[in-house]
């Protein structure tokens, strides 16, 4: 297995669109196609905080983590908030998550950022059984109000 997580590039393109679709799909969203351009198009602006990491297997693309760094009033200096982690189902079992979290982690250390922090669906046991290996869920509970 050669397992491969690196930036995403203009060409990745098609192949990250096709992971994109499956995530909303596994979560059971629809977005309009304008949001996921500008997804795509802020993943591509150098002056955007939003990045992506992409994990191959064997040249195919298998995953990807998709993050951003900010400020915080808890700490000095930024946090780094994984927005997105992703991995297609022939990808799952082989530790290519841990690796992507591991990838962001030394991103993180590398780059100043204080902390690390994402959420999962509270029923998405797989995802959760991976995420406490890390670190065990904080206790807080998420409110989004769409505006």
């Amino acid at each position: 297995m050669t397992i491969v997580i690196r930036d995403a590039g203009p060409a990745d393109e098609a192949g990250w669109r096709k992971l994109w679709d499956q995530y909303l799909a596994f979560y059971e969203v629809t977005l309009a196609p304008e949001v996921t351009n500008a997804t795509w198009a802020r993943l591509m602006d150098p002056a955007s905080p939003v990045k992506a990491r992409l994990a191959f297997d064997a040249g195919q693309m298998v995953g990807f983590a998709i993050h951003l760094h900010h400020p915080s009033t808890w700490v000095i200096g930024d946090d780094c908030y994984l927005e997105d982690l992703y991995l297609a189902p022939e990808a799952r079992g082989k530790k290519i998550g841990k690796r992507l979290l591991n990838d962001l982690i030394k991103i993180a250390k590398a780059n100043g950022w204080q902390r690390l922090y994402w959420h999962t669906d509270e029923e998405n046991v797989v995802a959760r059984r991976l995420y406490d290996r890390f670190v065990k869920t904080d206790g807080h509970v998420r409110y989004r109000m769409k505006l």
